[in-house]
């Protein structure tokens, strides 16, 4: 009988690979790595559960449904972004959404030391003089960004630091901005990312940012830029 069972699965399965309705498995939701107060006071449990909940699955499952319908599966998501311009919006906004709130969880912490690491000091320091003049331009991507987006910090293709904004979802890897990069550290500045606690002061939620951001995570992201 246990036989028969796991014959029928086989063939269901191999079914659903010949059909395609299993390729975007390649992509993946990932577990929120804290529990939804964990930032509180700096970023509220009720935003932190809809924004992950609500907001970031939407993206992803709506990215997966582009994805399958246009046989994306075997490519990586920074493939992907390299040629945005050349898929239907759809995979640029919810491909971008899934993308940014995959790192922008993992860069915060309710364990931050505050400070960045050694190696990430220098790095800003090289690029921006020092740490308050690159905490200003960021501070101010963020504080500027008309409507909806993302401010970013990023590694650029002569292997120095720049800092950008972008609307909407739209990343530094992707080949539609100004200015491309792989991203280390960013911070989203949609409403719905800090409205319920902050309302309009968007200055207020940017400013506490700082308190849990994960610099090990930033120094990882570095490193992993300039391989």
């Amino acid at each position: 009988m246990k036989q028969l069972l796991f014959f029928i699965a086989g063939v269901a399965t191999l079914a659903l690979l010949v059909s395609g309705e299993v390729k975007a498995q390649s992509f993946e939701f990932p577990q929120l790595p804290y529990a939804y107060n964990a930032l509180e006071p700096n970023i509220d449990a009720q935003t932190m559960e809809i924004h992950y909940t609500r907001h970031h699955k939407a993206y992803y499952n709506n990215f997966v449904k582009a994805a399958d319908e246009l046989s994306l599966a075997g490519l990586s998501l920074e493939e992907i972004f390299a040629n945005v311009s050349k898929y239907p919006v759809t995979v640029r906004n919810n491909g971008g959404g899934y993308y940014n709130h995959m790192l922008f969880w993992e860069i915060l912490s309710p364990n931050s030391t505050g400070k960045p690491t050694e190696m990430v000091q220098k790095a800003i320091e090289a690029s921006f003089g020092s740490f308050q003049s690159f905490k200003e331009a960021f501070e101010g991507a963020a504080k500027s960004q008309f409507g909806s987006g993302w401010a970013w910090l990023s590694v650029g293709v002569d292997g120095k630091l720049f800092v950008s904004s972008t609307a909407n979802q739209d990343n530094p890897l992707m080949d539609v901005v100004a200015q491309r990069g792989k991203p280390i550290l960013m911070i989203d500045v949609w409403e719905h990312a800090y409205y319920l606690k902050y309302q309009n002061k968007r200055a207020d939620y940017v400013t506490n940012f700082w308190n849990i951001v994960n610099w090990s995570k930033v120094e990882e992201l570095y490193k992993k830029a300039h391989n």
